[in-house]
C-alpha cells in the first residue's frame, strides 16, 4: 500500500496499476489504495451491474464493473462500482481507462461516503457527458440519484421506499429500488 505522501507521475501510477493486484485511486501525484468492500457492498454492486446488463442487452449503452478505471478531466483516476457508457467507449491507457461514462454508481461505505458525496462527485461533475450519478447505501434502503439538468446544475432525488423505481432517462431504463437490494435480509 502506498503512503499518500509519495509523489507519483500519472505514468508511474499507471505502471503501478498494471503490475499490482491492488487498485489505487490517483489524483495530483498521490495514489491511495482502495479497500475491498463488505458482502453487502459487493451484493448491491453486483445487483446493480446485473440489472443494468439485462436492461441494456442489445442496446448501445453498456455497464462496466469496478474493474474499469475512469479518468475525469479534473485529473482523478478511480474505479467506480458501476459505470455505463453509450455508443463507442472512449478508452485510453491500453483500453484500461474509460473517458466517457454516461452514468456512474458508487455503493457507499462508512469510510468513503462523505468523499463520494463531496470531493469525488466534484471530480465526476467535470465529465461533461455524465448524466446520472447514483449513491447507494448497502446497509439501508437509501439511493441518492443526481441527474444533470445543465452544465453546473444537478437535481437530487432521494429514494428510501423499496417499492420506488428510479428512471435513468439517459439510458432509457428504470430500476426498481428493491431489485438493488435483492438477496439481502
Amino acid at each position: 500500500m502506498l503512503q499518500p505522501s509519495v509523489q507519483l507521475s500519472r505514468e508511474d501510477y499507471l505502471s503501478l496499476e498494471n503490475q499490482g493486484e491492488l487498485k489505487h485511486e490517483y489524483y495530483a501525484g498521490q495514489a491511495f489504495a482502495m479497500a475491498g468492500g463488505t458482502f453487502r457492498h459487493a451484493r448491491v454492486a453486483g445487483n446493480i451491474y446485473t440489472r443494468l446488463a439485462l436492461a441494456l442487452h442489445g442496446k448501445s449503452c453498456q455497464p462496466m464493473n469496478s474493474d474499469m478505471r475512469v479518468h475525469t478531466p479534473s485529473g482523478l483516476d478511480t474505479y467506480p462500482d458501476v459505470s455505463v457508457y453509450c455508443g463507442e467507449p472512449e478508452l485510453t491507457d491500453n483500453e484500461r481507462t474509460l473517458l466517457n461514462p454516461r452514468v456512474i454508481i458508487e455503493v457507499l461505505s462508512p469510510s468513503t461516503c462523505d468523499y463520494d458525496r463531496g470531493g469525488k462527485f466534484a471530480h465526476y461533475r467535470s465529465i461533461l457527458g455524465l448524466q446520472d450519478y447514483l449513491l447507494v447505501d448497502p446497509d439501508r434502503v437509501l439511493v441518492e440519484h443526481y441527474h444533470r439538468l445543465g452544465r453546473d446544475e444537478w437535481h437530487l432525488q432521494v429514494h428510501t421506499n423499496p417499492t420506488d423505481a428510479l428512471s435513468l432517462t439517459a439510458l432509457g431504463v428504470k430500476l426498481g429500488i428493491q431489485e438493488l437490494y435483492a438477496g439481502l435480509g
